[in-house]
Protein backbone atom coordinates (compact mmCIF):
# COMPACT_ATOMS: atom_id res chain seq x y z
CA UNK A 1 0.00 0.00 0.00
CA UNK A 2 1.91 3.30 -0.89
CA UNK A 3 1.46 6.37 1.11
CA UNK A 4 -1.62 7.96 -0.80
CA UNK A 5 -3.33 4.54 -0.15
CA UNK A 6 -2.73 4.94 3.66
CA UNK A 7 -3.60 8.42 3.72
CA UNK A 8 -7.12 7.75 1.99
CA UNK A 9 -7.34 4.90 4.81
CA UNK A 10 -6.71 6.80 7.21
CA UNK A 11 -9.25 9.61 6.50
CA UNK A 12 -11.79 7.17 6.23
CA UNK A 13 -11.02 5.36 9.62
CA UNK A 14 -11.08 9.15 11.10
CA UNK A 15 -14.77 9.61 9.21
CA UNK A 16 -15.99 6.17 11.08
CA UNK A 17 -15.41 7.98 14.82
CA UNK A 18 -17.67 10.54 13.23
CA UNK A 19 -20.32 8.55 12.56
CA UNK A 20 -22.44 8.78 15.46
CA UNK A 21 -23.78 11.67 15.40
CA UNK A 22 -27.40 12.04 16.18
CA UNK A 23 -28.18 8.37 14.54
CA UNK A 24 -29.75 5.44 16.06
CA UNK A 25 -27.69 2.41 15.72
CA UNK A 26 -28.96 1.26 12.88
CA UNK A 27 -28.15 4.37 11.34
CA UNK A 28 -24.32 4.45 12.41
CA UNK A 29 -23.86 0.99 11.30
CA UNK A 30 -25.27 1.14 8.25
CA UNK A 31 -23.50 4.70 7.28
CA UNK A 32 -19.94 2.58 8.74
CA UNK A 33 -20.86 -0.84 6.33
CA UNK A 34 -21.33 1.95 3.29
CA UNK A 35 -18.31 3.79 4.10
CA UNK A 36 -16.33 0.11 3.95
CA UNK A 37 -17.74 -1.36 0.78
CA UNK A 38 -16.29 1.88 -0.27
CA UNK A 39 -12.81 1.66 0.92
CA UNK A 40 -11.45 -1.93 0.59
CA UNK A 41 -10.72 -2.65 -2.48
CA UNK A 42 -12.30 -5.60 -4.03
CA UNK A 43 -14.68 -5.37 -1.36
CA UNK A 44 -18.39 -5.41 -3.18
CA UNK A 45 -20.92 -5.93 -0.32
CA UNK A 46 -20.81 -6.34 3.60
CA UNK A 47 -23.07 -6.50 6.33
CA UNK A 48 -23.21 -7.15 9.70
CA UNK A 49 -24.51 -9.49 12.04
CA UNK A 50 -25.79 -9.63 15.92
CA UNK A 51 -26.52 -12.79 17.88
CA UNK A 52 -30.05 -12.61 19.25
CA UNK A 53 -32.53 -15.39 20.98
CA UNK A 54 -31.34 -18.62 18.98
CA UNK A 55 -30.77 -17.09 15.95
CA UNK A 56 -28.80 -14.59 14.52
CA UNK A 57 -29.93 -11.37 12.78
CA UNK A 58 -28.60 -8.77 10.21
CA UNK A 59 -28.13 -5.40 11.65
CA UNK A 60 -26.82 -3.34 9.15
CA UNK A 61 -25.90 -3.68 5.32
CA UNK A 62 -25.56 -3.51 1.44
CA UNK A 63 -26.22 -7.02 0.86
CA UNK A 64 -28.77 -9.39 3.16
CA UNK A 65 -29.08 -13.05 3.24
CA UNK A 66 -32.34 -14.38 2.69
CA UNK A 67 -32.41 -16.47 5.59
CA UNK A 68 -31.13 -17.22 8.98
CA UNK A 69 -30.45 -21.06 8.60
CA UNK A 70 -27.26 -20.65 5.78
CA UNK A 71 -25.94 -17.76 8.54
CA UNK A 72 -26.02 -20.02 10.95
CA UNK A 73 -25.00 -22.96 9.30
CA UNK A 74 -21.78 -21.45 7.42
CA UNK A 75 -18.76 -19.17 8.42
CA UNK A 76 -20.48 -16.35 10.33
CA UNK A 77 -22.06 -19.21 13.00
CA UNK A 78 -18.88 -20.35 13.13
CA UNK A 79 -16.96 -16.63 13.82
CA UNK A 80 -19.68 -16.22 16.74
CA UNK A 81 -18.88 -19.88 18.09
CA UNK A 82 -14.90 -19.45 17.61
CA UNK A 83 -14.45 -15.64 17.77
CA UNK A 84 -11.93 -16.40 14.84
CA UNK A 85 -11.88 -15.20 11.06
CA UNK A 86 -13.21 -17.44 8.68
CA UNK A 87 -12.42 -16.83 4.78
CA UNK A 88 -14.43 -18.42 2.12
CA UNK A 89 -11.54 -18.12 -1.18
CA UNK A 90 -14.13 -19.25 -4.13
CA UNK A 91 -17.88 -20.03 -3.49
CA UNK A 92 -17.87 -22.53 -6.68
CA UNK A 93 -15.32 -25.12 -5.30
CA UNK A 94 -15.73 -24.41 -1.21
CA UNK A 95 -17.28 -27.58 0.66
CA UNK A 96 -17.10 -26.25 4.00
CA UNK A 97 -20.60 -24.39 3.77
CA UNK A 98 -23.02 -25.57 1.06
CA UNK A 99 -25.86 -23.63 1.84
CA UNK A 100 -23.84 -20.09 2.41
CA UNK A 101 -21.72 -20.46 -0.29
CA UNK A 102 -24.60 -21.37 -2.84
CA UNK A 103 -27.26 -18.49 -1.59
CA UNK A 104 -23.37 -16.32 -2.49
CA UNK A 105 -22.96 -17.78 -5.90
CA UNK A 106 -26.88 -17.19 -6.35
CA UNK A 107 -26.63 -13.50 -5.76
CA UNK A 108 -22.81 -13.32 -8.02
CA UNK A 109 -20.59 -13.30 -4.96
CA UNK A 110 -17.57 -15.94 -5.08
CA UNK A 111 -15.79 -14.97 -2.25
CA UNK A 112 -16.73 -13.94 1.18
CA UNK A 113 -14.15 -12.79 4.92
CA UNK A 114 -16.28 -12.99 8.11
CA UNK A 115 -14.44 -11.31 11.17
CA UNK A 116 -15.95 -11.06 14.85
CA UNK A 117 -16.19 -7.52 15.82
CA UNK A 118 -13.10 -5.73 18.20
CA UNK A 119 -14.16 -4.19 21.05
CA UNK A 120 -17.57 -6.26 22.03
CA UNK A 121 -17.78 -7.52 24.96
CA UNK A 122 -19.10 -10.77 24.19
CA UNK A 123 -18.98 -12.44 21.05
CA UNK A 124 -22.07 -11.04 19.69
CA UNK A 125 -21.72 -9.45 16.06
CA UNK A 126 -19.59 -10.14 12.84
CA UNK A 127 -18.58 -7.99 10.25
CA UNK A 128 -18.60 -10.10 6.85
CA UNK A 129 -17.31 -8.75 3.39
CA UNK A 130 -17.89 -9.82 -0.04
CA UNK A 131 -16.55 -9.98 -3.62
CA UNK A 132 -18.13 -11.35 -6.92
CA UNK A 133 -14.14 -11.58 -7.58
CA UNK A 134 -13.09 -15.28 -6.08
CA UNK A 135 -9.92 -15.31 -3.90
CA UNK A 136 -10.33 -11.61 -3.05
CA UNK A 137 -9.83 -11.18 0.62
CA UNK A 138 -6.13 -12.65 0.95
CA UNK A 139 -3.22 -11.79 3.17
CA UNK A 140 -2.48 -8.58 1.44
CA UNK A 141 -6.15 -6.77 2.29
CA UNK A 142 -6.52 -8.95 5.42
CA UNK A 143 -4.84 -6.16 8.01
CA UNK A 144 -6.51 -3.18 6.68
CA UNK A 145 -10.05 -4.93 6.99
CA UNK A 146 -8.83 -6.44 10.55
CA UNK A 147 -8.64 -2.70 10.83
CA UNK A 148 -12.17 -1.65 9.92
CA UNK A 149 -13.44 -4.54 11.98
CA UNK A 150 -11.81 -2.86 14.61
CA UNK A 151 -13.17 0.51 14.26
CA UNK A 152 -16.56 -1.30 13.70
CA UNK A 153 -16.33 -2.69 16.88
CA UNK A 154 -15.88 0.52 18.40
CA UNK A 155 -18.68 1.82 16.19
CA UNK A 156 -20.91 -0.70 17.70
CA UNK A 157 -20.04 -0.26 21.36
CA UNK A 158 -20.18 3.42 21.14
CA UNK A 159 -23.67 3.41 19.12
CA UNK A 160 -25.40 1.33 21.61
CA UNK A 161 -24.29 3.44 24.69
CA UNK A 162 -24.90 6.04 22.98
CA UNK A 163 -28.60 4.83 22.56
CA UNK A 164 -28.72 3.77 26.25
CA UNK A 165 -28.17 7.14 26.96
CA UNK A 166 -30.48 8.26 24.97
CA UNK A 167 -33.05 6.58 26.05
CA UNK A 168 -32.04 6.91 29.58
CA UNK A 169 -32.31 10.91 29.23
CA UNK A 170 -35.71 10.81 27.41
CA UNK A 171 -36.65 8.68 30.36
CA UNK A 172 -35.53 10.68 32.72
CA UNK A 173 -37.46 13.36 30.80
CA UNK A 174 -40.28 11.85 31.01
CA UNK A 175 -40.32 11.07 34.55
CA UNK A 176 -39.36 14.93 35.03
CA UNK A 177 -42.93 16.09 33.49
CA UNK A 178 -44.20 12.96 34.81
CA UNK A 179 -43.63 15.11 38.38
CA UNK A 180 -44.07 18.00 37.52
CA UNK A 181 -47.66 17.36 36.71
CA UNK A 182 -48.51 15.27 39.35
CA UNK A 183 -47.17 18.19 41.65
CA UNK A 184 -49.68 20.46 39.58
CA UNK A 185 -52.67 18.46 40.07
CA UNK A 186 -51.50 18.42 44.25
CA UNK A 187 -51.46 21.67 44.15
CA UNK A 188 -55.05 21.89 43.03
CA UNK A 189 -56.32 19.45 45.21
CA UNK A 190 -53.86 21.23 48.05
CA UNK A 191 -56.92 24.69 47.24
CA UNK A 192 -59.35 22.84 47.10
CA UNK A 193 -59.59 20.31 49.67
CA UNK A 194 -57.47 22.00 52.15
CA UNK A 195 -54.61 19.50 52.12
CA UNK A 196 -51.05 19.21 52.77
CA UNK A 197 -49.31 17.72 50.22
CA UNK A 198 -49.22 13.62 51.53
CA UNK A 199 -52.72 14.26 52.04
CA UNK A 200 -53.35 15.74 48.36
CA UNK A 201 -51.39 12.86 46.76
CA UNK A 202 -52.92 10.43 48.88
CA UNK A 203 -56.29 12.18 47.56
CA UNK A 204 -55.01 11.27 43.99
CA UNK A 205 -53.62 7.77 44.49
CA UNK A 206 -56.52 6.28 45.96
CA UNK A 207 -58.64 8.16 43.24
CA UNK A 208 -56.50 6.38 40.77
CA UNK A 209 -56.72 3.31 42.06
CA UNK A 210 -60.36 2.80 42.48
CA UNK A 211 -60.97 3.94 39.19
CA UNK A 212 -58.11 2.60 37.67
CA UNK A 213 -56.99 5.34 35.92
CA UNK A 214 -53.17 5.72 35.67
CA UNK A 215 -52.02 8.03 38.40
CA UNK A 216 -49.91 10.02 35.47
CA UNK A 217 -53.02 9.96 33.48
CA UNK A 218 -55.16 11.19 36.11
CA UNK A 219 -52.97 13.88 37.21
CA UNK A 220 -52.61 14.94 33.77
CA UNK A 221 -56.48 15.40 33.34
CA UNK A 222 -56.65 17.39 36.12
CA UNK A 223 -54.57 20.47 34.98
CA UNK A 224 -55.99 20.25 31.49
CA UNK A 225 -59.61 20.05 33.03
CA UNK A 226 -57.75 23.45 35.31
CA UNK A 227 -57.09 25.20 32.13
CA UNK A 228 -60.12 24.74 30.49
CA UNK A 229 -62.63 25.78 33.19
CA UNK A 230 -63.90 22.20 33.50
CA UNK A 231 -61.69 21.08 37.19
CA UNK A 232 -65.18 20.93 39.32
CA UNK A 233 -66.70 18.62 37.01
CA UNK A 234 -63.95 16.04 36.43
CA UNK A 235 -62.72 16.15 40.30
CA UNK A 236 -66.25 15.23 41.03
CA UNK A 237 -66.79 12.63 38.68
CA UNK A 238 -63.61 11.17 40.26
CA UNK A 239 -64.85 11.92 43.76
CA UNK A 240 -62.19 14.33 44.39
CA UNK A 241 -64.26 17.59 45.88
CA UNK A 242 -65.80 16.26 48.82
CA UNK A 243 -65.60 14.00 51.55
CA UNK A 244 -65.36 10.18 50.64
CA UNK A 245 -63.34 11.05 47.25
CA UNK A 246 -61.58 7.71 47.40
Amino acid sequence: MDTQELLSVSEELAEVTRLLADDDVTTSLSRYVSRLVHSVPGCDAAFISAAATNTIETVAGTWQPKGSAPIELGPIGDAFTYREPRRLTDTRSDTRWPAFSAELRNDGFHSALVLPLAGTAEPNATLTLLSTTPSEFGEASFDLVQLFAAYAGAVLDNATLYSDCRSLVDNLRSSLRTRSTIGQAQGLLMVQRDLDASGAFDLLRQASQHHNVKLRDLAADLVAAHEDGSFDDLAGRFGLLGPGAA
